[in-house]
């Protein structure tokens, strides 16, 4: 993910609260340094778990 803007958070806020109802989850990985910064302050990965690799990310 290289850009990320508040319609873009509203739409994965919505996206997890679908995907948990369905008893699944989303991750987010790799987030580059300009999208971490928009994530980490409105709290998005203390909803969606942010991990460095696609190989973490998938750890269960």
């Amino acid at each position: 993910m290289t850009f990320l803007d508040s319609s873009a958070l509203n739409v994965l806020i919505s996206a997890q609260k679908r995907v948990t109802l369905a008893g699944g989850w989303i991750r987010l990985e790799g987030l580059r340094a300009a999208v971490a910064r928009v994530v980490q302050p409105v709290g998005l990965d203390s909803i969606i778990a942010c991990y460095p690799t696609v190989d973490q990310a998938l750890v269960l």
